[in-house]
């Protein structure tokens, strides 16, 4: 009989939390399906060049190596001093290889230092692109036998400039083809939801090179700046309903 009344207790006492107890509080989990539209847009900005970047070098051969090392300093050294004349900020002279090898003579069946060779060579900068003609022919004419990888570009500064109005080219261009595209198949574009840009190119350099050969070969040096182009790449994903 007292366990009998225990147990009617018991479920009076739940009855009465579960019907004026608080709130048990259930937790769910809503899912939502997202459509999302991607569309892609190009940038194109076209530029001349206003910056050179030139090669020079003198490459000697002699019987000692003082002496392939006194040929070489001298013609490097009034090829810099010249080229500051020129106008050349001196910062932007820079000596990018020094080296002495050995030359072997195999004429006897065995192999026999014969002389040495020094190889010296400068990279110069050419702000104002209408000198860069007379850079390389003074620099020939004070004895630079090497003129190699002439590159025409653009300086740093006007380049992250370009860079920004093709990017911002791109991105407009997206959105008039997303704009166009979701019209056409009925889509309603909510918002953007992602922004992804391959990687921007820069002014395509443009390679030169002269032999020895062809500094020897008389008449000035003509270099034409030609243009060149800078792209943006932009992937735009809208969230769409």
């Amino acid at each position: 009989m007292r366990d009998h009344s225990k147990t009617i207790l018991i479920f009076a006492l739940a009855y009465l939390f579960f019907r004026f107890g608080p709130a048990i509080p259930i937790s769910s989990v809503v899912s939502q399906k997202q459509s999302l539209f991607e569309v892609s847009g190009v940038g194109k900005v076209t530029v001349v060049p206003d910056t050179a970047i030139v090669g020079l070098g003198i490459l000697s051969q002699q019987s000692s190596v003082k002496a392939a090392q006194t040929q070489a300093n001298t013609v490097i050294n009034a090829i810099s001093q010249s080229l500051k004349e020129l106008g050349i900020d001196p910062k932007d002279i820079k000596t990018d290889n020094y080296s002495i090898y050995p030359q072997y003579d195999y004429a006897s069946g065995r192999s026999r230092i014969s002389g040495y060779q020094v190889n010296i060579s400068l990279t110069v900068t050419v702000q104002e692109l209408d000198k860069v003609n007379s850079v390389i022919d003074t620099a020939t004419a004070k004895g630079a036998n090497t003129v190699s990888n002439i590159q025409l570009t653009v300086d740093d500064k006007r380049q992250k400039e370009l860079v920004q109005q093709a990017r911002s080219d791109a991105v407009q261009d997206a959105k008039a083809k997303a704009e166009s595209l979701s019209r056409a198949a009925g889509l309603t574009l909510v918002r953007i939801v992602n922004v992804q840009e391959s990687s921007p190119s820069s002014p395509r350099p443009i390679f030169m090179a002269l032999d020895k050969a062809g500094i020897s070969g008389g008449g000035d040096t003509q270099i034409q700046p030609g243009s060149t182009d800078i792209t943006s790449s932009i992937t735009l994903t809208y969230e769409t309903r």
